[in-house]
């Protein structure tokens, strides 16, 4: 006779032992074949595969210190879980390469150490930000270090990772920051583990900005990329560079110059072309009868058979930068008062793209609107606009300072927003297509058509110039307001310029990572807050009596159906 009681017991037992087998079969096969999955709508968790790229082939030990720590609120908590989750997948895909640590600036030991290891950090460019909260009533102001310090082969570099658009709120420029924290720590240990890095080389001979001019810049794409100085009057063709950038020339392009650059696009070059159309400055704006008049540069018809067109014009706008004007005397000394100045239009409206996704403002002097002109082959996307609130003013334009003073009329500022930078990618025609050749260039290998490539045309030359410090002659941060002492994000654009333009499928796509805010309906909750309430209270009670009454019902169905023997 058959004991079914033990017979279950080693049924039981059977099933058990092959779940045990399976999962170690699970577990086996997973060693060998590594996957991850991300079930969140928007991929938030998912690491880009340039990115991916750049982690496994780096050959050293990445250590990143990030300065995140201590007692933070809600925000720089979320903030911070998200770079730690992100340092995490790069310790994954790195093959535990990537190690990390979070350190509080604040614990030092004594206020000496702690102020020399804060000036330390801001020499290395993570600058501390000052959170104010209210906490029972009370008054908190903490220092804040949003950053962390990448360190590979011996060398190091700060990474700024709270960025993102300051004007649209404190909590959305957060959730900005979080979706670049995976291309600024991927770009920095791709800077510091790079060695096969690309040429870029700045135009020179046509009064483009000097050295100090664009020494902030220039310093900029040296952690990057090896840069040149190219003379396009000194050589027969352009050199073998990745990018070339023409930074505020002043003086004309001659034709074999002109015939340089456009060969030099044909062969597959990349061209960031930063232009002023009408020459404006403040030197001279003190002078009443000062009247800003067109360049002479020679690239219009270039320009036009690109695909665009920079306009004879400034453009004016509401939303704008100040200048300081002296609004009387006190005591023998001349009062200052900052002024909004509508020549100095700042950006705040941006395409969606890889290159201006998550910018906070860009500060623009004289800058014309640029419109667009058929050229086949040639796809163009306008990255910079105005604000709404903005106008152009033709050639010749009037520029004063004294007319800060005089109110200006809202209702003449209507012409909507008005781009001011493009890009332009496909396969151009040459300027020079059916056109005799400038005498004396090398026609050999001429091509009329380009292959797929691209250029960027900003109507700004100043958006690349620093200021200079007077009193030591030292350049400034590019984008730094010595009035406002705040820095905007010009050398943020300017270096996603060039990283689009010498690779377009390389790290810059992680800047299309989204992370959406999901927020709750505080007026909703404040309106439906008592039937929320008895709903989460209430609801499950009755669920659960209706499941033990249900439950009751079917065994006491089950179990009355059997006939007790006798």
């Amino acid at each position: 006779m058959v004991n079914w009681k033990n017979s279950r017991k080693v049924g039981d037992l059977l099933l058990l032992a092959n779940g045990a087998v399976a999962l170690l079969l699970l577990n086996l096969l997973a060693s060998f074949y590594f996957f991850r999955i991300d079930l969140t709508e928007e991929k938030r968790y998912t690491i880009k595969p340039q990115t991916k790229q750049v982690l496994a082939s780096v050959e050293e030990e990445v250590f990143v210190e990030v300065f995140l720590e201590g007692e933070l609120n809600a925000g720089f908590k979320r903030f911070q879980k998200s770079i730690r989750e992100t340092l995490e997948e790069f310790r994954i895909y790195s093959n535990n390469k990537v190690n990390f640590i979070f350190t509080d600036p604040n614990h030092a030991k004594s206020e000496k150490a702690r102020s020399e290891f804060m000036s330390e950090l801001a020499a290395k460019g993570i600058h501390p930000m000052n959170v104010i909260e209210s906490k029972d009533g009370q008054r908190i102001e903490k220092f804040v270090f949003p950053g962390a310090l990448v360190s590979y082969g011996g060398f190091e570099t700060g990474v700024m990772l709270l960025k993102g658009n300051r004007a649209q709120g404190s909590q959305e420029a957060l959730n900005q920051s979080i979706e670049n924290v995976e291309f600024e720590l991927a770009n920095a240990i791709y800077k510091l583990s790079n060695n096969n890095r690309k040429k870029i080389a700045l135009v020179r001979g046509h009064g483009e900005l000097d050295s100090l001019q664009i020494a902030s810049f220039n310093n900029a794409l040296l952690e990057q990329y090896d840069v040149y100085k190219t003379d396009l009057s000194a050589k027969p063709t352009v050199g073998n560079y990745e990018v070339l950038i023409v930074a505020k020339p002043k003086t004309e392009f001659s034709e074999p110059d002109k015939y340089k650059l456009d060969q030099y696009l044909m062969r597959g070059g990349k061209i960031l072309f930063l232009l002023d159309r009408l020459d404006a400055n403040m030197d001279s704006a003190s002078n009443d009868n000062y009247f800003a008049f067109p360049y002479n540069l020679n690239l219009d018809d270039q320009l036009f058979r690109y695909g665009v067109r920079i306009n004879p014009d400034l453009v004016q706008d509401r939303i704008s930068g100040q200048y300081p004007v002296v609004v009387g005397n006190a005591g023998g000394r001349p009062q200052l008062m900052q002024l909004d100045w509508p020549f100095f239009p700042l950006i705040n409206q941006y395409a969606d793209h890889p290159i201006t996704r998550n910018l906070d403002a860009t500060q623009t002097k004289f800058v014309s609107s640029i419109d667009t002109v058929k050229a086949a082959g040639v796809k163009k996307k306008p990255l910079l606009f105005s604000s709404p609130y903005s106008r152009k003013l033709l050639a010749p334009v009037k520029v004063g300072v004294n007319d800060l003073r005089k109110q200006t009329q809202e209702g003449t500022f209507n012409a909507g927003a008005l781009p001011v930078a493009y890009l332009l990618e496909g396969k151009f025609t040459s300027l020079f297509n059916n056109r005799f050749a400038p005498a004396g260039v090398d026609t050999v290998g001429f091509a009329a058509k380009s292959v797929d490539t691209k250029i960027v045309v900003v109507a700004d030359g100043d958006i690349a110039r620093n200021d200079v410090n007077p009193r030591r002659n030292e350049p400034q941060t590019l984008g730094y307001d010595p009035f406002t002492r705040y820095t905007f994000a010009n050398q943020d654009l300017l270096l996603n310029m060039v990283a689009y333009l010498a690779n377009e499928n390389g790290l810059i796509a992680a800047r299309n990572k989204e992370v959406k805010i999901r927020p709750l309906n505080k007026e909703k909750i404040r309106n439906e807050r008592t039937y929320w309430q008895v709903v989460n209270i209430l609801v499950p009670l009755v669920a659960l009596a209706l499941f033990g009454l249900a439950r009751m019902y079917v065994r006491k169905k089950k179990y009355s159906s059997f006939v007790t023997e006798r």
